[in-house]
């Protein structure tokens, strides 16, 4: 399958992740993010549906509003 670079905007921890990762992980990581691109455009959801399966999960996960706030006002 053929692949072409694209830029996509992540917070500031995600993207020093990314850049300290070795070679291998770095594929896994485009792969596992093509994937998931892939997904999201083909079921058709719309923006809402997807966002609040994202918010269930990161509930699920541990995420309440208070730590989300934290993250969304960090300088």
């Amino acid at each position: 399958m053929a692949t072409k670079p694209i830029t996509v905007r992540v917070n500031a921890e995600v993207a020093r992740i990314f850049e300290t990762a070795s070679e291998e992980e770095k594929r896994k990581i485009e792969a596992l993010l093509s994937l998931k691109l892939s997904q999201a455009t083909r079921e058709k959801r719309t923006l809402e549906e997807v966002m609040s399966e994202i918010s269930q999960k990161a509930q699920k996960r541990g995420l309440t509003p208070e730590i989300l706030d934290s993250i969304l006002h960090e300088k």
